[in-house]
């Protein structure tokens, strides 16, 4: 992982300076709340519903064991003993106090980690696959054009004051895993012909009150080009992006409105003008990134004969064996494998962890994995670089954490936003939802039957939990005062990205269990062999479903 250098650590420490001044200040009465409120925005500090939110920055998801034990330690001492990981791949401090944020900044920064840029109109954190580096389909590593693209954004004069925060997501796969239909610039990393690297260029795609998937505006981009290319994009968004209203500032706007191809012509043209800028990348920068992202000193192992070493577990053992199916992936080094530790245990908000679970993943990190961990964007955990010989072992160990819920990509897998137990947007809580629907569906045999399935909560149209694009989207929204929940299907982000529709009028609280039973029911009796949901929904279409639905609802 990157390790920073005597200017990283200067400038980080220099901004924890800064924003202790601009705290004292504050708290002095000598700022007033709208001069401090874009100094805060731009240190990750919100105010929500009950309390100050810090939101921590996770670089394309990669924490080390150093890490994780520091962000115990402040969830201990400065927060109420937990905290929540996000869909930026984040973590977020639901109760700090004002006036001790300085001193968390000043902790994270002795393990190399900031709030900077986590919020605010600017170029926030850069997320990526949970699985780079180690995915079998993996066509390049994603991860040093990650970090060369946050020292690039971070600090950057020129976007710090964008007309609204700005989104980017790099995929390296053949599956993508970012979501980068859905993104302000999602980059695809490819191959020519010849065998050069580059990128396919996403730009425009978005969730909140409009949701949009993202145009290509180039389909091949050399490598060297990355930052002059987004240096061109986001110079069109900054001159030509509104700010006369928040709710159209985003780029999708302003590429919607323009078309695709009208917008992409301007940035040829403005890309043409500085692309062979200071910002061209060199060979040797590139080799720089890259070297922090070698790989680990693996063991030679024969795939085959550490599997069979775990046989007679996987015979005798059924939860052993349904969390190998659903939590264990291909690794693309024989006898190794990628582990997802689940935060989805029936009765905690998913995405939540404490400070002593934080450390058993410190240590379990340092066992079994080289010492790092991924977040992910579904909220959970991932050890990388498991080996085979070491799983049943690390099983014991993470269901004593309460880690081993063999649940990974099915429908209490589920994404959650804070909702509204915490959130001042939030127009409904989403937590009750996710709670009631990891209760009313805890037969592990129906949700395996289902097969793979994304169900997304969202509080409000912000849309944090990415209900747009769960294959079933749950949507809080305001009816007069009460909490109502608006259901949306055939959402999917990824590679064969879409958009999900509204089934119809809101339900309350009480009714969306029911509902969703009846969703299921509805697809399980009008599938086909093989067919998941998703496939299911797009052969025939939202109309069963909602017959179905309304004709109970009455």
């Amino acid at each position: 992982m990157y390790i920073y250098d005597e200017h990283d650590h200067l400038i980080i420490q220099e901004r924890v300076k800064q924003f202790r001044g601009q705290t004292q200040r504050y708290l002095d009465g000598k700022l007033k709340e709208e001069e401090f409120l874009p100094l805060r925005l731009q240190n990750g500090l919100y105010v929500q519903r009950l309390a100050p939110m810090l939101r921590m920055a996770v670089p394309y998801g990669l924490l080390s064991a150093r890490q994780l034990r520091k962000l115990a330690h402040i969830t201990r001492h400065y927060d109420k003993g937990y905290c929540h990981f996000t869909t930026r791949q984040n973590v977020q401090l639901n109760w700090p106090e004002l006036a001790e944020v300085p001193d968390i900044l000043a902790e994270l920064a002795e393990v190399e980690m900031h709030a900077v840029q986590t919020s605010g109109n600017c170029i926030r954190n850069v997320t990526s696959d949970q699985f780079a580096g180690v995915a079998p389909d993996e066509i390049v590593d994603p991860r040093p054009y990650c970090e060369i693209i946050r020292q690039w954004s971070t600090f950057h004069p020129e976007f710090a004051f964008l007309p609204r925060k700005f989104k980017i997501a790099v995929s390296g796969s053949v599956d993508d895993r970012a979501a980068i239909h859905f993104h302000d610039i999602g980059l695809q990393l490819v191959k020519n012909d010849a065998g050069a690297v580059g990128f396919k260029v996403l730009v425009g795609g978005g969730l909140g009150r409009t949701p949009v998937i993202a145009s290509v505006i180039r389909e091949f981009l050399p490598e060297k080009d990355l930052l002059t290319y987004l240096e061109a994009i986001l110079r069109i968004y900054n001159l030509q992006g509104r700010r006369d209203n928040k709710y159209k500032a985003r780029i999708k706007i302003l590429v919607k409105a323009l078309g695709a191809e009208v917008f992409a012509e301007k940035v040829e043209k403005e890309w043409a003008r500085i692309c062979d800028s200071q910002t061209l990348l060199t060979d040797k920068e590139i080799s720089r990134a890259k070297s922090f992202f070698t790989s680990p000193e693996y063991r030679e192992l024969d795939d085959e004969s550490v599997l069979a070493n775990l046989s007679e577990e996987l015979k005798n053992n059924r939860d052993f064996a349904n969390w190998m199916q659903y939590n264990v992936r291909e690794h693309k080094v024989p006898g190794y494998r990628a582990v997802t530790l689940s935060l989805k245990p029936t009765g905690i908000a998913p995405g939540d962890v404490t400070d002593k679970q934080l450390e058993k993943i410190a240590e379990l990190s340092e066992r079994y994995s080289f010492g790092e961990v991924r977040v992910t964007h579904e909220q959970n955990v991932v050890l990388a670089d498991v080996c085979v010989a070491d799983l049943y072992a690390l099983w014991l160990e993470a269901k004593s954490a309460n880690f081993a819920t063999a649940n990974i990509g099915t429908l209490t897998d589920m994404i959650c936003c804070p909702g509204g137990d915490y959130c001042s947007l939030a127009n409904a809580k989403s937590i009750p939802i996710a709670e009631a629907l990891q209760r009313e569906f805890d037969d592990v045999d129906y949700l395996y039957d289902l097969g793979h399935l994304d169900l997304n909560i969202s509080g409000c149209m912000n849309a944090c939990g990415h209900h747009h694009i769960g294959h079933i989207g749950i949507l809080g929204v305001d009816k007069k005062g009460e909490e109502f929940y608006q259901i949306q299907l055939g959402g999917n982000s990824g590679n064969n990205a879409a958009l999900a529709q509204v089934l119809g009028p809101s339900f309350s609280r009480a009714e969306v269990p029911t509902v969703i039973k009846t969703i299921l029911s509805t697809y399980v009796e009008l599938r086909e062999e093989g067919e998941e949901f998703f496939d299911t929904y797009q052969r025939i279409g939202i109309t069963a479903f909602k017959e179905k639905v309304y004709a109970k609802a009455a």
